[in-house]
């Protein structure tokens, strides 16, 4: 298992494309995904712009590994499944242009509150899994895996990731394992991974620290789990995430691609993103040697 960082990371320092990847290979860093491309400067278009992030990433000599955009099949372009398939299939053609294997789409942040049809995930899955198969069987002809990601609260658990999963039914789309996120649905992160360890195509280790609600509103730079649990950003190592358990799931199993840091705590960035890295690296050695 090798070390990347996600663009997301950075994103409190006000980086560009670029600069992210000149700060990620300063920081030594074998990797980096985007989580979408900084606005191209004028007169360039989004497919430019991204050949020449592949072009400095060739020169620095750090891997671009992932392209990860956002996508709504229930109510993304208008509520028009078509024309969002569409749009997802045009930042297909930017994760070519960027040279990546793989990219994230989401599925669905959920139904419109005014929605006042049947609006559980199964009823959901049909129009998901059409949206999500078309774009991978289209992403395959370019030669880029297609994978969902566990966030955004309606399509987070591991059991609708993997009914997803299974009702698209291809080979070419997986799971981008995020292995904090699954406490945002307040569910357990090593009963999670474990369930989805067949689908992982990527992965991105996070923490977080963890209070009940049952407690008082801990304040600024905390959230509430689904369940209305308090959740707040971590250096990877300082919060409650399992991260070594769960990495031994994934060594056992067999994983042997990147790991993406993807870092939104509080603290200064670089310090956050800096710790988190050493103590990541010196989690996965142990657990390599062991």
């Amino acid at each position: 298992m090798k070390l990347g960082v996600s663009s997301y990371s950075y994103s409190r320092c006000k980086l560009d494309s670029l600069e992210v990847l000149k700060k990620a290979k300063e920081m030594g860093f074998e990797a980096v995904e985007f989580a979408g491309l900084s606005a191209p400067p004028e007169g360039e278009t989004l497919l430019t712009y991204a050949a020449r992030v592949k072009e400095e990433a060739e020169k620095l000599g750090i891997k671009i590994i992932n392209y990860a955009v956002s996508a709504d099949f229930i109510n993304g372009s208008n509520g028009d499944l078509e024309k969002e398939i569409e749009r997802v299939k045009e930042e297909v053609r930017v994760a070519k242009a960027l040279g990546v294997p793989c990219m994230r789409h989401d599925a669905t942040w959920g139904f419109p509150k005014e929605y006042r049809g049947a609006r559980g995930f199964d009823d959901a899955l049909p129009r998901l899994a059409e949206g999500c198969r078309a774009v991978t069987e289209f992403a395959q002809e370019l030669g880029i895996k297609t994978t969902v990601e566990n966030h955004g609260f309606f399509c987070q658990d591991s059991d609708r990731v993997e009914k997803l999963v299974n009702a698209v039914n291809h080979p070419n789309f997986g799971v981008l394992l995020d292995i904090g996120n699954f406490l945002c649905a307040d569910e357990d992160p090593v009963k999670a991974v474990g369930r989805l360890l067949p689908y992982v195509f990527h992965v991105h280790v996070k923490d977080f620290h963890v209070k009940s609600g049952m407690l008082p509103n801990p304040g600024k730079g905390w959230f509430k789990s689904r369940g209305g649990n308090y959740l707040r950003g971590a250096i990877i190592g300082h919060g409650d995430v399992p991260v070594v358990q769960c990495l031994n799931l994934l060594k056992n199993a067999g994983y042997n691609g990147f790991l993406s840091i993807e870092f939104e705590g509080i603290e200064d960035p670089i310090t956050g993103i800096a710790i988190g890295a050493e103590n990541l690296k010196r989690y996965v050695e142990d657990i390599m040697r062991a």
